[in-house]
């Protein structure tokens, strides 16, 4: 898998060009209240529970909850300034929405959808994307002629996402667009959110629950709770704190920025190497320079007190400790600096007693399996 985007909209993305809201909504049991900056270029998941307000947030920026109250500025233009009077209605918003369950015209073949998707295009001036282009890329030549009745999960969402595409749009809003495909189409469609997400110089907002999924597209995460930012920053930082974690339970893990270094062909083994260090690793064909997502289970990551020479674990390397927190009743979770990439072990309590575990305490972190993010 190529590194999301290469890092390479951070390149290039104009500062100057952001989306910015400050929105207030009470909306039955929700009181949203949110403000925040989406950099264009930039991919930023947006995570919570069930309520949190993701999906409300996402409509009232897409001029869809005209009960919101607030600010919503696109690249110095006003969307919505409620002190001021203005409001831009939807359809005048340079929004592309893929929703949840993909809301194509029924009686309107895919063909049409398309080609409704493109009717504001020549007013805006977000990437325009050639019809034909969009159409092989999303390979849905066979299914122009069809209704959405009668696709699938996974063919319906490609013709939104390729509807949203089209329209030319300066803000790409997704709520949860893989939530209704089975596994097949979703990694299908996942390679081509992440070539579409890496050539997209536009804000792009992802509402999942899916953490895999926000692993591997996502450059920042804002992490919701009762209509308020809990917390955000990048993915690896927010992956890799306790809190987030414990709410993660067994899938807990760290999101390691990696880069292929070298192959060891006697062993059929890559060398991934990351600022702690060097992870030898089977089954990674990807070529020399390649920028890659790991993804460490904390499960995965014992903890000892000297380096280990009598081990089958390849994989060990100094960390120190900064930070733990009880996890249920026996266990432990720790959080690891190794060398500036934060890592995190699972162990019980009474290892971490055993180990006098302690905030800046040094230990070797013996990683016992590492997946790709794919």
């Amino acid at each position: 898998m190529t590194h999301p985007r290469d890092r390479a909209q951070q390149q290039h993305a104009d500062p100057g060009k952001a989306l910015h809201c400050r929105l207030r909504l009470s909306h039955g049991d929700l009181d949203l209240d949110v403000t925040a900056t989406f950099a264009a270029g930039r991919v930023t998941a947006i995570l919570g529970p069930s309520g949190a307000g993701k999906t409300t947030w996402l409509r009232a920026i897409a001029g869809l909850e005209r009960e919101a109250r607030g600010l919503c500025r696109l690249n110095g233009e006003i969307w919505q300034d409620s002190e001021a009077g203005i409001f831009v209605p939807p359809h005048r918003r340079a929004v592309g929405y893929v929703f949840q369950d993909a809301a194509l015209f029924p009686h309107m073949t895919v063909r049409d959808n398309l080609r409704f998707g493109m009717r504001h295009r020549a007013h805006r001036t977000g990437a325009h994307m050639d019809f034909d282009e969009i159409v092989t890329t999303l390979a849905l030549a066979p299914l122009l002629d069809r209704r959405p009745p009668t696709l699938s999960g996974g063919e319906a969402q490609r013709v939104a996402i390729a509807r949203a595409l089209l329209s030319a749009p300066e803000v790409l809003l997704f709520d949860e667009p893989l939530s209704a495909v089975d596994e097949a189409a979703r990694r299908r469609i996942l390679d081509l959110l992440e070539n579409l997400c890496r050539h997209t110089a536009v804000p792009v907002l992802y509402v999942s629950h899916n953490r895999a999924e926000v692993a591997r597209l996502a450059d920042h995460v804002l992490l919701m709770e009762k209509g308020r930012i809990r917390t955000q920053g990048p993915v690896t930082e927010i992956f890799a704190r306790l809190d987030v974690a414990l709410d993660a339970g067994s899938d807990a893990a760290a999101v390691v920025e990696a880069t292929v270094s070298d192959r060891d062909e006697a062993w059929n083994l890559s060398r991934l190497t990351f600022s702690g260090g060097t992870f030898l690793v089977a089954g990674i064909e990807r070529p020399t320079g390649t920028r890659i997502r790991l993804r460490v289970l904390a499960r995965d990551v014992s903890l000892t007190l000297e380096r280990q020479k009598d081990t089958s674990i390849l994989n060990i390397f100094p960390a120190t400790v900064t930070d733990l927190a009880q996890n249920g009743p026996a266990g432990m979770l720790i959080r690891l600096d190794v060398g500036g990439t934060p890592l995190l072990s699972a162990i019980t309590r009474k290892s971490a007693h055993a180990l006098n575990l302690h905030p800046g305490r040094k230990v070797f972190a013996q990683v016992k399996a590492v997946a790709l993010i794919d």
